[in-house]
């Protein structure tokens, strides 16, 4: 895959200026985890699977420790693979980058068919999924195919599973196209909750509707602002005011 939209092009992808790495084995990783408290291990830049067999190892390692495992990926993964590397990790987010072949052809340089796949397989591992949509101006911002992406989501995966919509910024390749407003990402996530989808989130941007309400009481349970993040949740997964139990990996 290859997206000219990458937000991320200058971490990852490998250029000749950059020289910077050491050798970690996965005990190291966790060690090095528990020693700064940190509860989970991240899987992510480039793209995990392509180093699945240390993603492995490294979950192997941490669950033995009582680390949980995440993989953040582009969805674009073999059959052969997902059952190698899922049985392994608690959960995913995983980026539908749009609900269009000619979008996944033309901008990623992939298609859209194998994520599908990939994402309903990986589903059925036992892995909590999340799923995550770049909404960029003109290319798949169109409500119809929100609302497609929407009903995909309900049908195959179930109406609690969370859906989060990023800002775009001009980068990398397609420096044509312009930030995606608050506006836009507001009329996602309304046509989303329409459609029927009970989490979903705005990313990348200062707002009130990045944060999760109990389904029970209606009040907030995890705050969300940019990248902080505050939980009330008690352990398990309940909700602190009426203990409702909030879907999820917990």
């Amino acid at each position: 895959m290859g997206c000219k939209f990458c937000q991320n092009w200058d971490i990852s992808h490998a250029t000749e200026n950059y020289n910077y790495s050491r050798t970690m084995l996965p005990d190291d990783v966790v060690n090095l985890a528990i020693h700064r408290g940190v509860p989970h291990l991240a899987f992510t830049y480039n793209e995990p699977t392509i180093f699945g067999e240390y993603v492995i190892d490294m979950s192997m390692a941490g669950h033995e420790r009582g680390l949980h495992t995440v993989m953040v990926t582009n969805g674009f993964i073999t059959p052969e693979a997902i059952l190698d590397i899922y049985p392994h990790i608690d959960a995913a987010n995983i980026d539908l980058k749009a609900f269009s072949e000619n979008f996944y052809r033309k901008v990623t340089l992939s298609s859209l068919k194998p994520v599908l796949d990939a994402i309903v397989k990986i589903r059925a591992e036992n892995t909590w999924v999340e799923l995550t949509t770049l909404l960029i101006p003109e290319l798949n911002t169109d409500p119809q195919e929100i609302r497609e992406i929407s009903q995909w989501i309900i049908r195959n995966l179930g109406a609690d599973t969370p859906l989060h919509f990023s800002a775009f910024h001009p980068d990398y390749k397609l420096m044509d196209k312009p930030a995606t407003s608050i506006e836009t990402l507001t009329q996602a996530y309304e046509i989303a909750r329409d459609t029927g989808l009970e989490y979903v989130y705005l990313g990348n941007v200062v707002t009130d509707k990045g944060s999760t309400h109990c389904p029970g009481c209606g009040k907030i349970v995890i705050r969300r602002n940019w990248y902080d993040t505050r939980s009330d949740l008690l352990p398990g997964g309940l909700c602190p005011h009426c203990q409702t139990q909030l879907p999820g990996c917990f």
